[in-house]
């Protein structure tokens, strides 16, 4: 047996490889995209370790040329969601009884795998399934991946050391036991990373789970539940369930056993999730603990003191990276009038510059929304800002959907701070601008505030240390994490450990210790080495 008393020390982040040309990292992406390119893989549920084919299919296909298809997958019916839940259950008994140091090793090997082994294969999938240019996929599928499974073990290990005091007469200890019960995860289609990290955090804390991956993104996560499975997890401690999102979340909602949700979607669909929890609260064997990341409508704000060049390259990185499809995407810019010609002409400048294109093309900035559905819905927010009166697209408000899904970079400049495009969540590559009167810095903010039900992301630009210092006060509750100087994105785990509340989620923080200690329900147990013999108190001596 090894009883030593182990400690995970706090790891380096995952060096970001560049993929210059010529470069081995690059030579090796590009064949295992045209690898994949070349080939059909079936993907199959899996249970308890075991495939499982249902026969009912559809496609996985690439957003930037929708006619490749890239996989054929196998979506669950209600009996394989209950083979799931039944799957979970059973290797949970022997995976919550496991060392934490043993799951740790798991863990740290899946980092491991994918930092050496399968770099190449995670980051050409997600580029490939999920539109991302070689630089976001390296950062997401790659990087990302990495530091949460290692970062998190070395979390891990301070919640485990934090124990109570005791006395020479008694012994105190916490036990922190996973749920009781399995957790339902519910992962994006917009990082790899956040795939990987929704299973494994629970995972790690002893719990197994029931995973419903988003069909858009089934590539990578497919890859990603291999990756696992040669690192060791046990079968069945991660269930494997592609299919309809109303079908799997109506069986495993309903079922007694469960313990918790770790959930990064809509806020529609959360909502949804969430009331039909409280309906079904009668037959929980405990409450469920509900973890979620939602929406946000992420703002920059500018500052009349600021840097113009500074704004415009954050707002184009922060709104276009990833076509906006980051939950954390600039997509509302407060830009003081004295500033506003100066940052308009470097902002048209930046767009102009960049190329949208498929992800095969490195020098492609943009690439194409996830699907036909986030298209239509994209532009029928531009077609909105060309009806409005109080809109005038400054750059871009061109789509086009007949080879891939691709939107260029589009601008919005308004006169209405309170348009739906400053107001609602798109999820595209679209930036709306409201210019301010200098003079009204301190009102504006008030505006930023209280425009949007969302508190995710933010960012303040100012060279005025007093006027930073306001605007961090007056945003408090606007953003969960805020940047100074910066665009709202691309949060490092270890780092900036991320999450918002409002309408955003519940700010639990993945990334940190935080969202770890949400799978997990302490016990203390205290032990009496002596204990009294007589019912009587000093206080009661005569």
């Amino acid at each position: 047996m090894n009883n030593a008393v182990f400690s995970f020390e706090k790891p380096d982040n995952e060096v970001v490889l560049q993929y210059r040309k010529g470069s081995p990292e690059r030579e090796a992406v590009i064949q295992a995209m045209q690898k994949m390119s070349n080939e059909q893989v079936e993907i199959p549920l899996i249970i308890g370790g075991k495939e499982v084919h249902t026969g009912k299919t559809s496609k996985v296909v690439m957003p930037h040329n929708h006619s490749h298809v890239l996989a054929t997958y196998h979506q669950a019916t209600e009996r394989e969601v209950d083979m799931a839940i039944e799957s979970s259950l059973k290797a949970k008994v022997e995976w919550e009884n496991t060392s934490w140091i043993e799951r740790s090793s798991i863990m740290l090997r899946a980092a491991e795998l994918i930092a050496k082994k399968y770099r190449s294969l995670v980051v050409a999938a997600t580029m490939l399934g999920q539109d991302k240019s070689v630089h976001q996929a390296e950062i997401d599928a790659a990087c990302e991946t990495i530091d949460f499974l290692r970062y998190n073990v070395h979390f891990a290990s301070k919640i485990y050391g934090e124990q109570p005091a005791s006395e020479f007469s008694q012994l105190n200890r916490i036990e922190y036991r996973p749920l009781e019960g399995f957790i339902f995860t519910v992962t994006p289609f917009n990082f790899t990373a956040i795939a990987s990290n929704l299973n494994t955090s629970a995972v790690l804390m002893g719990n197994t789970s029931v995973w419903k991956p988003a069909s858009t993104s089934l590539l990578s996560s497919y890859y990603l539940m291999r990756i696992f499975k040669e690192a060791g997890l046990p079968d069945g401690v991660i269930n494997f369930v592609p299919g309809s999102g109303s079908l799997i979340g109506n069986r495993v909602l309903k079922h007694k056993d469960m313990a918790g949700i770790h959930f990064t979607g809509s806020n529609g669909t959360f909502n949804t999730l969430w009331k039909n929890v409280s309906e079904n609260l009668h037959n929980y064997k405990s409450y469920p603990k509900i973890v979620g990341e939602t929406g946000g409508k992420d703002f920059i704000f500018v500052h009349p003191s600021s840097n113009s060049r500074e704004v415009s390259t954050a707002i184009v990185r922060g709104a276009f990276e990833y076509q906006g499809q980051k939950c954390s995407a600039a997509s509302r810019s407060y830009i003081p009038r004295s500033l506003w010609p100066e940052i308009k002409e470097n902002l048209i400048e930046q767009a102009h510059q960049i190329k949208v294109g498929g992800v095969e093309d490195f020098s492609t900035f943009m690439n194409a929304v996830i699907d036909e559905k986030a298209f239509d819905n994209i532009m029928s927010y531009i077609e909105a800002a060309k009806k409005s009166d109080c809109c005038e697209i400054i750059t871009g408000g061109a789509g086009d959907k007949s080879e891939g899904y691709f939107i260029q970079p589009t601008i919005i400049l308004t006169t209405d701070p309170m348009f739906k495009t400053m107001q609602e969540e798109i999820f595209g590559p679209v930036m709306t601008i409201y210019v301010y009167e200098d003079s009204k810095f301190d009102e504006t903010l008030e505006l930023c505030n209280n425009t949007s039900p969302y508190g995710l992301t933010g960012s303040i630009f100012s060279n005025d240390r007093y006027a930073m210092l306001q605007a961090c006060r007056k945003l408090r509750y606007a953003a969960g994490n805020f940047y100074i100087n910066d665009k709202p994105t691309a949060a490092m785990v270890g780092m900036q450990p991320f999450g918002g509340a409002r309408a955003s989620g519940t700010n639990d923080k993945a990334g940190g210790s935080f969202n770890l200690l949400r799978w997990v329900s302490p016990r203390t147990i205290k032990e009496t080495f002596m204990p009294p013999t007589e019912i009587f108190y000093p206080y009661m001596e005569e």
